[in-house]
């Protein structure tokens, strides 16, 4: 609906241009009763072949000329004139028919049409009326010159839009083949970035969960504390060889992103804290309400915000206590890792300083906050909050 008002607008305001001057006009030329019932009928049927250009534009051009021709002869042969300007009109359906008849079979036939008919015409003039004065001559040859220019400008903006969208096809064409082209270099990017942590990271993570292994399979020449560590060391290899396969997997097809092995979440935060605890680190876990009615991306960078924040603690405040406290309520979950001042020195150089940037782009991506720091006592804060939408909301 909003689409047609425009266009019987434009047709509303096309109709009143181009047939109220001839109306205007005519009692400066006849006012006599078979000018104006000719006028009137010539109209009539004028408006109605306007109307249909755009979806008849060969049929309402013959239609149209042949009502002013029948509207010419019939005045004529009463001894009647009108406006020069009922032939604008004309000019409007010669303009319509360069511009929307894309058939040149059709437009070649409306001409030969208007042709014969004003041959007919001219022939039926000079059979009715016998005055010069009512004749067709060197006057409405002169109306009729300047036609075909309307038909040119019809046309030649018909080709003026076809090389418009022409040419917005081949920008598409082309923003479809760059888009392509950038997607083909990033998955062959992704492919050269997965083979090079596949041949490093992979290969050096088997070595150590064989050598963990063997060291398991000779437990019995360790002392109590170092099987200890040895568990929590191949425990530790096989979850991040399982973890850097489905990464690896990713990265080569992003449309095979199932992962091969359940995703970590919340439930399994004391399998973090006991491995922590196994390397020699002192944890303690604060829980409130309920974890399961949270959805599994939230948990997922939960879980791995917990783990980071570890791993931080161990690097770089080694044998300071850590407290972790993760509360879950409706539509938001609350993560804070508190570690105390160092028991002893970090190790050198320890990390890339990506940690911190990981935990921001996850957060950020559920739309929640972080904030991370040193705390007063000289040991460093993490405060995740995530929220999303609760079910049934």
């Amino acid at each position: 609906m909003d689409d047609r008002w425009p266009r019987w607008g434009a047709d509303t305001g096309l109709v009143v241009l181009t047939f109220l001057p001839p109306l205007l006009s005519q009692p400066y030329v006849d006012t006599s009763g078979p000018a104006w019932a000719s006028l009137t009928a010539y109209e009539s049927v004028g408006v109605v072949a306007l109307l249909l250009r755009r979806r008849l534009p060969a049929t309402a051009f013959v239609v149209g000329f042949a009502a002013l021709l029948a509207a010419l002869v019939g005045s004529a042969g009463a001894g009647a004139k009108l406006s020069p300007l009922v032939f604008l009109p004309l000019a409007v359906l010669l303009y319509n028919l360069g511009n929307h008849c894309a058939s040149w079979r059709r437009t070649v036939s409306a001409v030969l049409a208007a042709v014969v008919l004003g041959v007919a015409g001219l022939w039926l003039n000079r059979m009715t009326t016998d005055s010069g004065d009512f004749q067709g001559g060197l006057d409405v040859l002169a109306a009729l010159a300047p036609m075909p220019l309307a038909w040119a400008m019809g046309f030649a903006a018909r080709t003026r839009q076809a090389l418009l969208a022409a040419a917005e096809r081949r920008a598409a064409d082309a923003r479809r083949a760059q888009a392509l082209e950038a997607s083909q270099a990033t998955q062959r990017e992704r492919a050269r970035i997965a083979g090079e942590m596949h041949d490093v990271v992979a290969h050096s993570l088997t070595l150590l969960v064989v050598h963990a292994e063997t060291l398991r399979a000779r437990g019995g020449e360790l002392p109590d504390w170092a099987r200890a560590q040895v568990d929590g060391l191949a425990a530790a290899g096989r979850q991040s060889s399982g973890e850097l396969r489905d990464l690896l997997r990713m990265l080569r097809d992003p449309a095979d992103a199932v992962p091969l092995q359940p995703v970590p979440g919340l439930g399994e935060l004391e399998a973090l804290l006991d491995s922590h605890r196994a390397a020699g680190g002192t944890v303690e876990l604060t829980t409130g309400g309920a974890p399961e009615p949270v959805p599994g991306p939230v948990q997922l960078a939960g879980y791995r915000i917990v783990q980071e924040a570890l791993v931080n603690a161990r690097r770089h405040a080694p044998g300071a206590p850590v407290r972790v406290s993760v509360e879950g309520d409706a539509g938001e979950l609350r993560c804070e890792i508190v570690n105390g001042r160092a028991a002893r020195r970090g190790t050198p150089g320890a990390g890339v300083g990506l940690g911190l940037v990981s935990m921001e782009e996850r957060v950020d991506a559920l739309g929640g906050e972080l904030v991370a720091g040193p705390t007063e006592a000289g040991g460093f804060r993490v405060m995740a909050t995530m929220r999303w939408e609760p079910a049934g909301v």
